[in-house]
């Protein structure tokens, strides 16, 4: 159902692979007949909310329903300068699939974020290509390498602002529907004996691109006890930086709806799981379809307030 009257925006938050999870959100989305008229990422959100935006989101979810982790590491570049990886392989992957018309080409109005490692500040980009402002957004500091845009330095802009309804607000959108991708990782149970039986195995991405790099084998760790690896310590870093920014931003710059799937079973480099993250996702829409239509029906006047209500508070689900 479109909004009569009202421009729905749509705030896909940053959680590298749980990013997935978008993709069953706006499945969800589309079944129910709600049509976001402004769509905003961060990271791994402005990935996928720039494939929707240009109307290929059939093509991109059987690609990442079809990734094993030996394809993600074909997909990584070893730098071992500015970040682990260059991200340059990724970047010609998609440039060869896809027609970069721009981000004004785009079948609906689309924006990101990223953050200007100078200076720390929040940079919107909605305009010029489109692969090279996702490059930008998702460039998570340590991991992969800064992009370079009109002389500045660009990292992640999940640093800044991990789920971007101020930029949905500022694109002119009237409802915002926030997907949080990061509530869910301080609340769930501690995943270390699991990392380190993968540890044990070798069977770890970095490993994984570490060998490609070496060019030999791993090896398999003793057992016992076993440290984290670089990438995770990184990765986990960025989660509970990112779980705090949210939650402040979010204070302060309130969704009228936010979608918060549970996705604490996914690490953040397990981008050959796409399954279990859109099925995560599919469910949290699910569940949150009767507050948003709710939402929609009171701010377009069809829907009874009580004496003295001007706006539900915003509903959550996950």
């Amino acid at each position: 159902m479109a909004a009569a009257g009202l421009r729905i925006g749509l705030a896909l938050g940053s959680g590298a692979a749980r990013g997935w999870a978008h993709i069953g959100v706006l499945r969800v989305l589309q079944e129910a007949g709600i049509e976001p008229d402004v769509v905003c990422g961060t990271s791994i959100g402005a990935l996928v909310g720039a494939a929707y935006a240009a109307g290929e989101l059939d093509r991109l979810e059987p690609w990442v329903r079809k990734l094993d982790w030996r394809q993600v590491v074909g997909l990584l570049d070893v730098r071992m300068a500015g970040g682990l990886l260059e991200g340059g392989k990724l970047v010609a992957f998609f440039r060869e699939r896809f027609v970069d018309g721009g981000i004004e080409a785009l079948g609906k109005p689309f924006g990101c974020v990223a953050t200007d490692l100078a200076t720390g500040r929040e940079v919107w980009l909605r305009s010029g290509p489109v692969i090279d402002a996702v490059r930008a957004s998702i460039a998570i500091p340590g991991v992969f390498t800064p992009a370079v845009r009109d002389g500045q330095l660009l990292v992640d802009g999940g640093l800044v602002n991990p789920v971007p309804v101020s930029l949905c607000r500022a694109m002119g959108a009237d409802v915002v529907i926030a997907v949080d991708l990061n509530w869910h990782l301080m609340r769930r149970q501690r995943v270390a004996g699991r990392a380190q039986a993968r540890d044990r195995r070798g069977g770890g991405l970095l490993d994984g691109v570490l060998q490609r790099w070496r060019g030999g084998d791993v090896g398999v760790a003793e057992p016992g006890p076993a440290l984290p690896s670089l990438l995770d310590v990184l990765t986990t870093s960025m989660n509970i930086v990112q779980w705090r920014i949210t939650q402040s931003r979010l204070a302060g710059e309130p969704a009228d709806v936010v979608i918060r799937p549970l996705l604490g079973d996914v690490a953040a480099m397990e981008f050959h799981r796409a399954a279990p993250a859109i099925a995560a996702g599919r469910k949290a829409a699910e569940q949150a379809l009767p507050a948003l239509r709710d939402v929609l029906a009171l701010l377009q006047g069809t829907a009874p307030a009580a004496p003295g209500d001007v706006a539900p508070p915003p509903a959550t689900t996950g």
